[in-house]
């Protein structure tokens, strides 16, 4: 049975493998702060079906309690360490299983497994907040082997943390026109690539949300991220095959096992 992962924008896919749905970082907000989306429609409420929904970290653009909310009872939902410290709203959600989640850790559900590994990222509610928790990447095994980076940057140990996969879900840009410390851009997620050496790359974190009013400043950040990641893969891993999807969009991916 092939790995199945739908693009929603941002960070948010779904990953089907061994009937079992897995939801990445859940978003479907058309507006967050000074953010809002601007490619793609929201996804409908079928993306909000899911067995395990995992959070990578605590920032509102991938922890975003709304959005987490719309998840059906006995969701499983795992997060970061502290999360339910740090972000008070979580507690609200008394729908959903919820499970902290440090590297290392190994949650099962289903035919599936799914293991918390290390990100380099700040693991902070905000940039001044006062608790921390572990920025986190997800391998999600079950006929197949899919490494959800969630917000990172590249680190050394990286390919030693992941393992073998068969499918990286890779952030290759942002929401505005620079990137700060702790995250991929294409260039650093196609030499990402070269150390995972999965069969497939799916490229996200880019090309959905942007800062209202600064649609003029490099724009090409928000437009060119996904393509260059694809030209850049073809030169440093031409053994992996890369899926840039459109929003909403689907494949289905064959794996090794």
């Amino acid at each position: 049975m092939p790995v199945e992962v739908t693009w929603w924008g941002h960070a948010t896919c779904t990953v089907e493998d061994s009937n079992v749905r897995v939801l990445t970082d859940p978003l479907f907000a058309r507006r967050l702060a000074h953010l809002r989306r601007r490619r793609g429609d929201l996804p409908p409420p079928d993306a909000w079906r899911a067995d395990v929904a995992v959070v990578s970290h605590l920032h509102a653009d991938h922890l975003h309690v709304p959005s987490l909310a719309r998840l059906a009872q006995g969701t499983r939902l795992l997060v970061p360490a502290g999360a339910s410290r740090a972000v008070p709203g979580l507690r609200r959600l008394t729908q959903l299983r919820v499970t902290e989640m440090a590297p290392g850790d190994v949650t099962s559900v289903g035919r599936v497994t799914v293991r918390a590994v290390p990100a380099l990222h700040d693991g902070r509610r905000l940039p001044v907040g006062p608790h921390r928790s572990p920025a986190l990447g997800y391998v999600i095994e079950g006929e197949g082997r899919t490494y959800f980076a969630g917000d990172t940057g590249l680190f050394e140990s990286m390919a030693k943390e992941v393992g073998p996969v068969d499918v990286t879900l890779l952030p290759v840009g942002g929401w505005g026109p620079y990137l700060g410390e702790g995250h991929l851009d294409a260039g650093r997620a196609a030499e990402a690539l070269a150390r995972l050496v999965p069969r497939s790359a799916v490229p996200v974190h880019y090309g959905t949300y942007w800062p209202i009013g600064m649609d003029a400043v490099r724009p090409h950040e928000f437009h060119a991220p996904g393509d260059e990641f694809a030209r850049l893969a073809a030169e440093r891993a031409p053994g992996v095959s890369v899926h840039r999807l459109a929003h909403g969009e689907s494949v289905r991916l064959e794996v090794a096992r």
